[in-house]
């Protein structure tokens, strides 16, 4: 993965956001695990802590109404669980800490990164805020995949996490700096959504502009007491499909419920909330699962 690796952000945020999404395509679309035939997840998001020390105006934490912080943090016994679950059904995917929070901001984010990184790659995605060369050695030496940072104020932060990445003597294809200081005329450097009707800012589409969805068939994420969504646009948190500390990831994964959202999607029905308010362009990863899918169900 090192040849897509990059800390030198390109002057169009519209490169950046390809950069990303053709790097996340090596690992969701490509070496798809089964367990008893069921094509597996390769893309799991944990929002580790309910808390966030920014508030973006594209991101629904900007609104407390809406996203409050609640201050809750994932535990430890949840990130044993989870370790244990995927263990069993030979995990091959990629897990990712971000979420509704900032996961730096979790104490026990060397631990969590170390006992996941024996069952899954882990990259964590940060606003760099609380990055310090001591903490991204701690996250390298804890096995971490790969640290994403955010940057939000402007260019003038590539220097300053060069330079971090130089004192914490770690490769530098370890970090990704993304550029995300634009203004809403370039929808701020991100793939804009309305994260399923609570943002409005921005050049936003209308949710009828897209239908079919892949996002059930490759991921979902697991909130900080183990409920599982659908996707990261769901931060109103309107269905949870399980919880993990209740049941095993597996039988979460191939639930009666899943199972109706995710036939729902391949068809093109964004009939039941939060898909119903969602206008993510949810095809641009996934397509091989949505292939396999499609023939389990027969569509």
């Amino acid at each position: 993965m090192s040849r897509i690796g990059h800390n030198k952000p390109p002057p169009d945020p519209k490169e950046t956001i390809k950069r990303n999404i053709d790097r996340r395509k090596l690992i969701v679309d490509d070496g798809i695990g089964k367990y008893k035939n069921i094509p597996l997840p390769t893309w799991i998001e944990l929002s580790l802590i309910d808390v966030c020390n920014r508030s973006c105006v594209f991101c629904p934490k900007s609104d407390s109404s809406i996203a409050p912080d609640t201050y809750q943090k994932m535990s430890r016994s949840l990130i044993d669980k989870l370790y244990k679950d995927l263990k069993k059904i030979n995990y091959s995917g990629s897990i990712t800490l971000c979420g509704y929070g900032e996961p730096l901001l979790h104490k026990d984010i060397e631990y969590i990164t170390n006992k996941l990184s024996k069952v899954s790659n882990v990259e964590v995605v940060t606003n760099g805020d609380v990055l310090s060369a001591k903490m991204l050695r701690k996250l390298y030496n804890a096995n971490t995949g790969r640290c994403l940072v955010s940057l939000y104020d402007g260019p003038e932060q590539i220097e300053k996490f060069k330079n971090i990445i130089r004192q914490a003597k770690v490769p530098e294809d370890f970090v990704i700096l993304r550029d995300r200081w634009y203004d809403d005329s370039q929808n701020f450097g991100v793939k804009l959504t309305n994260r399923s009707g609570t943002i409005k800012i921005g050049n936003q589409v209308s949710n009828t502009m897209h239908s079919i969805c892949y996002y059930p068939s490759y991921q979902f994420l697991i909130d900080w007491n183990g409920d599982v969504f659908l996707c990261p646009q769901d931060w109103q948190r309107r269905q949870t499909m399980g919880n993990m500390m209740q049941e095993e990831i597996f039988d979460i994964w191939t639930s009666k419920i899943m199972k109706k959202y995710r036939i729902d999607l391949l068809n093109g029905k964004r009939t039941n909330e939060p898909c119903k308010s969602c206008n993510a362009q949810g095809t641009l990863l996934g397509v091989n699962h949505a292939k396999m899918w499609r023939t389990i169900y027969k569509i």
